[in-house]
């Protein structure tokens, strides 16, 4: 909504800029005559031109950027020419031109046959649309690139339609108030002129970010990080009682060899709002009708969603020809997770084949009130969801739920086996504690058990390590800023330490800002890991962080005990998110 108010309120200051001054002469012309039947078609007319032109590029050329990669270069050229145009009024008049002109052409039939009534001053509002261009264009081909870049959607249309209604707004006050207004506005048109410049500027310097890939590096990193933690809070509010992840349940009640009693939860919400699809074209609840499907809403750092994720890939290649479709919804939980092509990196890499839809703006989230990371969904052949599993864990149900719903679907000689998975590192099953130490979160908006003193928000500080550390509390040691969802070192070395109760010790981190990788090495109670190393770690705890992911620091026999952990880092710039265990 706020975007929305933001593009009505930048067509409101159209009307600071030289080039609406064409249009001006048919506003004001009608000033005199009945504002219902004259001035609100007229008005009409220019919002709704404008409009239908942008809505039909959009979809129009979205389809190319997405069937093509050179596309994107394509955009940023667009682009680039638009920053320029807001730069130079005069290019902007020829760049629009033909447009200009035919609504010259059309001005003139419509004036001479002098016509007073709402059908002709609707026309002249076209007419008027027209001669708008060099003003709109700019603000048209920044909308437009955005569609094209994300994919043309009713959100570019919503956008377009509150812009001109923004400008139609403006102009509607010059027809009541008249002539005092257009002073005014004479005066303002030095500042507006100076704003589209500043704009124009604006976008050629987005445009040189773009191309050398600072939008998805070094920007990614400053940029939607700093963000990540509102976006969370909004989630959070958007849907009550969220939660990040959730680990295996505790029991399971269910007579081995039956299927969970299926019920209906209602038809299958909505799957628009995906801002990328991997590995498919976009999907739809009718496309998907006579098709058992399950929806798995998931994030690429949560440990308990890996853990589950082997048994979703064997469900999918097992009973693929029998009409199961599995669909990964990634939902972000940390800013550098809403990076499409880290998703897609990291997806192949854990050889994801099935559709993922990348959920950013978590309007799938939403439309399914969603709460947890990972969550499944199990809808049957008429688009019910007939069952929902929150959490890791009780695999077998989950398969004896596809079959059932298999079967109810028609599907002949499904199977009674429930599949054996054997996952290594990360997606390897948890140990099955419950007594084990909780998620932790490092950045201060949802920090807990920070044992190195007050925390200096936002800054670079030097903090201590602990004396002494209780079970479940962490600190620091060297020169930290601490930021909402996140902590960055600032200092040659620096170190975390964690006393904590389980067989796994995993933490997310990315490397510096600007990519470089950052070595670390690990020690618990004091000593090289040895046999206890994880996954990204070796015998002698030495490891490198290279992406931004989880990493398995530590994988004992078994969790008994307590132990204190610590990572030191060798160089500045490493980011370190959460801590999870198992």
């Amino acid at each position: 909504m706020l975007v929305v108010f933001l593009a009505y309120l930048g067509g409101l200051l159209t009307i600071a800029s030289p080039c609406i001054l064409p249009v001006l002469p048919f506003v004001f012309a009608r000033a005199d005559r009945p504002f219902i039947r004259s001035g609100l078609p007229l008005l009409a007319g220019m919002a709704l031109t404008f409009t239908l032109f942008a809505t039909l590029a959009a979809v129009g050329g979205g389809w190319v950027v997405a069937a093509n990669q050179y596309g994107r270069g394509a955009a940023l050229i667009l682009m680039a020419l638009f920053g320029v145009t807001l730069l130079l009024p005069r290019l902007a008049e020829r760049v629009m031109h033909p447009l200009v002109s035919a609504g010259n052409a059309l001005s003139n039939r419509i004036t001479a046959g002098q016509s007073a009534g709402a059908g002709s001053a609707f026309l002249l509002g076209i007419a008027t649309g027209l001669l708008w261009a060099p003003c709109a264009g700019p603000i048209l081909g920044l909308v437009l690139t955005g569609a094209a870049l994300q994919g043309a959607n009713l959100n570019s249309t919503l956008l377009l339609l509150a812009y001109a209604a923004g400008a139609a707004t403006s102009l509607a006050l010059a027809l009541l108030i008249g002539g005092k207004v257009f002073k005014a506005m004479k005066r303002s048109l030095g500042v507006g002129e100076w704003i589209r410049r500043v704009l124009g500027a604006g976008m050629l310097l987005g445009v040189v970010a773009i191309a050398f890939g600072l939008d998805t590096g070094v920007l990614a990193r400053l940029s939607t990080s700093s963000t990540g933690g509102i976006e969370q809070t909004l989630v959070q509010k958007l849907s009550p009682g969220a939660t990040e992840t959730v680990p295996a349940p505790a029991s399971a009640q269910t007579v081995a060899g039956e299927a969970p009693a299926l019920t209906d939860e209602g038809l299958m919400p909505s799957l628009d709002g995906a801002v990328r699809w991997l590995n498919s074209p976009p999907l739809t609840t009718a496309s998907l009708r006579g098709k058992v499907v399950l929806v798995d809403f998931w994030t690429y750092s949560c440990i308990n969603c890996l853990r589950s994720l082997p048994y979703v890939k064997a469900w999918a290649e097992k009973y693929r020809d029998q009409g199961l479709v599995v669909i990964g919804v990634h939902a972000p939980e940390f800013a550098f997770e809403r990076d499409s092509d880290n998703v897609a990196k990291e997806a192949k890499k854990l050889g994801v084949t099935y559709p993922v839809a990348i959920d950013n703006d978590y309007r799938i989230w939403r439309a399914f009130n969603n709460q947890y990371w990972p969550a499944h969904y199990f809808i049957d052949a008429f688009g019910h969801i007939r069952y929902t599993h929150f959490g890791e864990g009780d695999d077998d149900q989950s398969e004896r739920v596809i079959q059932a719903l298999l079967r109810q679907a028609g599907a002949k000689n499904v199977t009674d086996s429930i599949s054996q998975v054997s996952a290594t590192g990360v997606e390897q099953a948890a140990s099955g504690q419950y007594d084990i130490s909780p998620e932790t979160y490092l950045g201060y908006s949802r920090a807990e058990n920070f044992a190195s003193g007050e925390v200096r928000a936002d800054r670079a500080a030097d903090y201590v390590k602990p004396a002494t550390l209780p079970l479940n509390a962490w600190g620091l040691a060297g020169r930290w800023t601490i930021n909402d969802e996140r902590i960055t070192l600032n200092s040659e070395r620096g170190k975390i330490i964690y006393r904590f109760h389980a067989r796994d010790l995993h933490l997310v981190l990315g490397p510096s800002q600007a990519g470089n990788p950052v070595r670390f090495k690990v020690l618990i109670d004091g000593r090289a890991p040895g046999e206890m190393h994880g996954a990204d770690v070796a015998a002698d705890g030495g490891g490198t962080v290279t992406e931004q992911r989880l990493y398995q620091l530590i994988r004992q026999p078994d969790g008994s005990g307590e132990h204190t952990f610590s990572i030191e880092f060798d160089e500045a710039g490493v980011n370190a998110y959460a801590f999870t265990f198992g």
